[in-house]
Parts: C-alpha cells; sequence; structure tokens
C-alpha cells in the first residue's frame, strides 16, 4: 500500500430493491466509514437500477473521475444480477466464465453435496482477464477491472471484501477534524464563517445545526490534512466566536452589568 496526497473514489451501489425501499442500503456507509480512516475520499455515491445501460452510463462516468470506483450488488445468481454484463460492455471486454471462479464454486458445492446449477454458474461470470476478489463468507468472488472493484450487496460479503480490498489501495494523507461548539446559529454565523473558509482554503469548514426546543446553536468541524493548517484555522473559528459573543454583549448587556 502506497501514499499519496489526495485518493479519490466513487461508489455505485446497483439494485432495483434500493430505490424502491425493500432493501435499506447498508454498504455506503461502511466503505465512507473505511475509505475516510484509510485517507481515500469518498466523492460521489450514485444508486441506478438493474438496468444495463444505466449501469455502463454510471460507471463510465465515475471511473474516469476517481482513482477508484467501488460497486456493490448485481453479481448473484438471478436473472436480475446483471453487474459483471454490465461491467464488462462498460470496457469492451467479454463477459466470461471465468475458469478459476469456476473451480472454486464447482468445488465449494462439492463440498456441501449441493448441485453446481447454471444460475450458480452465473456467479463466476466476469469480464474476460478480471482480477478476483476473494470472498471468504460464500466463496463467489467479486472482480477487478483496472480502477473498478467489483463486489456483492449482502452486507456481510460486501463487507469481507472490502477487508481484502483496502490493504491494496493508495492511502491519501488521513484527514484531521476538530470539533468547535458555537452557540450561535447559522443564520449569525454564515457570512463570518464564509470569510474564514476563504482565508483557509486548505480546510473543510461545516457547520451543522443544533436546536435545544429554546435557541439554534451550531457545530462547527474543521478539516485538514496539515495539523497547523488545522490549527490556524479553529484559531480563527475560536476569535469569531468570541468576537462575535464580545459584540453581542455590548449590544445587550446584562440587567446585572
Amino acid at each position: 500500500m502506497s501514499q499519496t496526497s489526495s485518493v479519490t473514489a466513487a461508489m455505485l451501489a446497483i439494485g432495483d430493491e434500493l430505490l424502491s425501499g425493500r432493501t435499506k442500503d447498508k454498504n455506503i456507509g461502511h466503505l465512507a466509514d473505511l475509505l475516510t480512516m484509510a485517507g481515500i475520499d469518498l466523492k460521489e455515491v450514485r444508486i441506478v437500477a438493474d438496468e444495463e445501460d444505466a449501469i455502463v452510463e454510471a460507471l463510465n462516468a465515475l471511473r474516469s473521475h476517481y482513482t477508484y470506483v467501488f460497486t456493490s450488488g448485481g453479481i448473484g445468481p438471478t436473472h436480475d444480477d446483471i453487474t459483471a454484463d454490465s461491467v464488462s460492455k462498460a470496457f469492451g471486454l467479454p463477459c466470461i466464465h471465468d475458469a478459476a471462479a469456476m473451480t472454486l464454486l464447482s468445488e465449494m458445492y462439492k463440498r456441501r453435496e449441493m448441485e453446481f446449477t447454471e444460475a450458480r454458474q452465473r456467479m463466476a461470470r466476469m469480464p474476460q482477464g478480471a482480477k478476483h476478489i476473494a470472498n471468504p463468507v460464500s466463496t463467489a468472488p467479486g472482480f477487478i477491472v483496472e480502477n473498478v472493484y467489483v463486489m456483492a450487496g449482502v452486507p456481510q460479503v460486501f463487507q469481507a471484501m472490502v477487508d481484502n480490498v483496502l490493504p491494496t489501495l493508495k492511502t491519501g494523507a488521513k484527514m484531521l477534524s476538530r470539533a468547535i461548539p458555537c452557540p450561535y446559529g447559522e443564520g449569525d454565523i454564515g457570512t463570518l464563517l464564509g470569510a474564514i473558509q476563504k482565508a483557509h482554503p486548505a480546510t473543510s469548514i461545516g457547520s451543522y445545526p443544533k436546536y435545544d426546543g429554546q435557541r439554534f446553536s451550531t457545530e462547527l468541524i474543521v478539516r485538514a490534512r496539515d495539523n497547523d493548517v488545522l490549527d490556524a484555522a479553529a484559531a480563527a473559528v475560536e476569535t469569531m466566536i468570541a468576537e462575535l459573543t464580545a459584540q453581542k454583549t455590548a449590544t445587550n448587556p446584562s440587567p446585572d452589568a
């Protein structure tokens, strides 16, 4: 695993069941957490139906813009599992029954004393020349073509595949973050915060409003890859809060003052 300053990723979640609400996605958050810890920026997530043209269009758009693309879903044994065909089409490669995958699956079903049916053989299909992603849960491998990592949709299997993939990836400098509580709502700090963000372009400053039933406040999260950069932006935010507090106190002094 090598480290570079900026590594980006996108995720393509595939399946009618995700869009209909029948299945609640658990893979996006899991992947986002692990990529963040590895210093890889997940920049975009798309969810598409089990439609070849939609998958091909999304995959070609994403793989040309990001260091890595991770897909989930659509590599099972049923007729609507068309991810392997779609990825093959996107790369202009034939979709074949991979010999090594056929051997893995054949031996697994033999051990389980189950028939290796035509439907089960579909799980060995992938673009010609693709590399395997090991599946320690249910044997059927995912696969890699260039910068695209194709994995199962079942969360337990997806997570196991991601665990096998992560150590092989280039990683970037890890993102550092600092939370700063702010007693004012976004309406009070929006313009001031925008000026701080502009003055510290190497940071990302997020604001997350809260309401306790009586008043608004905001949690401010400052993110940067360099600790000195983070310190400088955080100090500017803290100064902004202090100065705003002083102004409000001067304008509306306490009755006891």
